[in-house]
């Protein structure tokens, strides 16, 4: 896990020293994403320049270091992330004549571009990872981020150079950029509470979207031009979806838990790979609970786990993580928060996240990645269950909700929606008690009473400040509006499930956990969000994940199930 940067100075005015000098400017930047070392490498021939920092996980040596080239010297690679299947990936390169030096998987990226091409290497990388990576045969620059986006790559314009980094401020830190907000993209953190890609905060500035390659030529680049339009997916959501629809799985209920069961342990055993001391999240929630029970099953030692819990009662859920812990015999530990913690962090806030973001956990998610990093270098985290599994408010009752409108005439509906809203939040949740937010949710029944597509649902439901209104702004485009993403055929519950894995996972959860645990050092790594979930989650019927029954409705059935055979029921089922 490190941090990448790096230009291309199209004038070219500037001597190597200069060149070097401010990419080690704009490396140093963003050294809380890679405390253990930096480098900067510069191509001979070219103004093109990159910067690394280093946060040492896998091979801890020199080997490991970066910029490196690769063994036939036309690649160089600066990379942040780690891959999971570098050691099967090694055995099939060295069985064709490979040979390394060192035992990092960056090394093994390159040896698989160099021996298979760029695009069928990506096809076989199985982790979580951003990269720039120069081609100096061909004089091409690519710039590739992970298929479903736990890593960040930012490319825009300072002046005349082509700039690219990890996180904005790198970019700042170019002399030649101009910070300029890009009231498009406000308008959109309005609406989003996060700046969805490929957009940015910054004219002139884009965040590389999930699954997705630009490669440039970078000398006949014209200065200023649009960077998205040359953006491209080299895996699509909507190919990996029908393709597992197609094949659909057939086995019975207790075969697929058994199934489900055994590619998770698989998952979390590839991210207990580390040279560094590693622990886990654990909120008492079923994501974070399933991967620690697995985590423990495989471990011949305590698991270390970490808890944050909070004065406020109905937020605190630090008593359940605790029992869970207990339950599975982890080395656990705890931290209570107060209001004092919370605003401690707010000065930090805009270092931390670089771009307007209002995710709810933002704070909290800093601070429990603080508290782990005191002893761990690496956590797992339960991210990825509620989107792939349908395990979110919406995707359960937007459908009932939807269904039950049709029945209502217009006129109804919008009456119903003015006497909910004449109720304060605060008074819904005094009249409903033990149930937080409950008056937030009715607000937002309220607010989607008066649509009727299925896409302006659930832009309502995944909005915040729906009222808000920008100056000189222009709607933005989401990748979801892109017609080769239409998923017309699907249930609006699976809809809702591969919109968000589209935007809401990448553009706000993603985002909140990255910036949050790099702030800290510390490496996160999420098992649910292994491309192997993803696929055998869209394989099964939608019963599997959403279950209706006499008892009412339950998300993440089949991830409940594999719980169930770790901790018992009455540990995690609760509201």
């Amino acid at each position: 896990m490190c941090g990448l940067t790096g230009f291309f100075a199209k004038d070219a005015k500037l001597g190597h020293a200069a060149l070097h000098s401010i990419c080690q400017t704009m490396t140093e930047t963003i050294a809380h994403r890679g405390p253990d070392g930096s480098g900067v490498w510069q191509d001979p021939d070219v103004s093109l320049v990159l910067g690394h920092r280093r946060l040492s996980i896998i091979d801890l040596s020199t080997e490991g270091a970066q910029p490196m080239a690769s063994a036939s010297e036309r690649y160089v690679i600066a990379y942040n992330g780690e891959v999971y299947n570098y050691p099967a990936l090694k055995i099939e390169l060295e069985r064709a004549g490979a040979v390394f030096r060192g035992g990092s998987d960056t090394e093994i990226i390159l040896a698989a571009i160099d021996h298979w091409g760029l695009k069928l290497a990506l096809g076989k990388l199985n982790g979580m990872f951003a990269f720039a990576l120069w081609d100096r045969t061909e004089r091409r620059l690519h710039l590739v981020r992970d298929r479903l986006g736990k890593k960040p790559l930012y490319v825009g314009w300072a002046g005349n150079a082509l700039v690219f980094a990890s996180e904005m401020k790198a970019l700042r830190a170019h002399p030649n950029f101009a910070a300029e907000i890009n009231r498009d993209a406000l308008a959109l953190y309005m609406n989003k509470a996060c700046v969805p890609a490929p957009h940015s905060i910054y004219k002139g500035v884009w965040s590389l979207p999930a699954g997705h390659i630009l490669s440039l030529d970078v000398q006949k680049l014209p200065s200023g031009s649009n960077l998205a339009a040359e953006m491209a997916p080299y895996w699509h959501h909507l190919d990996v979806l029908k393709e597992a629809q197609y094949r659909e799985n057939r086995l019975n209920e207790q075969d697929s838990i058994e199934k489900f069961d055994s590619i998770l342990t698989e998952c979390v055993s590839d991210r207990l790979v580390s040279d560094v001391p590693l622990g886990a999240f654990l909120s008492g929630g079923i994501d974070s609970s399933a991967i620690v029970a697995i985590m423990q099953k495989i471990s011949d030692q305590p698991v270390k786990t970490y808890s944050v819990g909070f004065e406020q009662q109905g937020f605190d859920e630090a008593p359940f993580a605790k029992n869970i812990a207990q339950h599975l015999g982890t080395d656990h530990h705890e931290m209570y928060l107060s209001g004092q913690d919370a605003l401690d962090v707010i000065p930090d806030l805009p270092d931390i996240y670089d771009e307007p973001f209002g995710d709810i956990s933002a704070i909290p998610t800093y601070l429990v990645s603080k508290f782990a990093r005191g002893d761990v270098t690496v956590a797992l985290s339960g991210d990825g269950g509620d989107e792939m599994l349908g395990g979110y408010n919406r995707h359960f009752m937007g459908p009932v909700i939807k269904s039950r409108m049709k029945y209502m005439p217009q006129f109804l509906r919008g009456g119903l929606a003015k006497f909910i809203e004449g109720t304060s939040t605060q008074r819904w949740d005094n009249m409903v008690k033990n149930q937080p937010q409950f008056g937030t949710r009715m607000h937002k029944l309220a607010s989607i009473l008066r649509l009727n597509s299925e896409e302006e649902i659930y832009d309502r439901l995944t909005s915040q400040w729906r009222d808000a209104s920008v100056l000189d702004a222009e709607p933005a485009a989401l990748l979801m509006d892109d017609p080769s993403y239409d998923a017309s055929d699907l249930s609006f519950a699976e809809k809702m499930m591969y919109w968000d894995a589209l935007t809401y996972l990448p553009n706000d959860i993603l985002t909140k956990v990255d910036r949050a645990s790099m702030a800290c050092g510390l490496e996160c790594r999420a098992p649910l969000l292994d491309p192997r979930i993803y696929d055998f989650a869209w394989s099964l019927p939608e019963d599997y994940k959403i279950r209706r029954d006499k008892n009412g409705v339950q998300g993440k059935w089949i991830l409940r199930q594999v719980l169930q055979k770790y901790v018992p029921a009455e540990l995690f089922e609760r509201p």
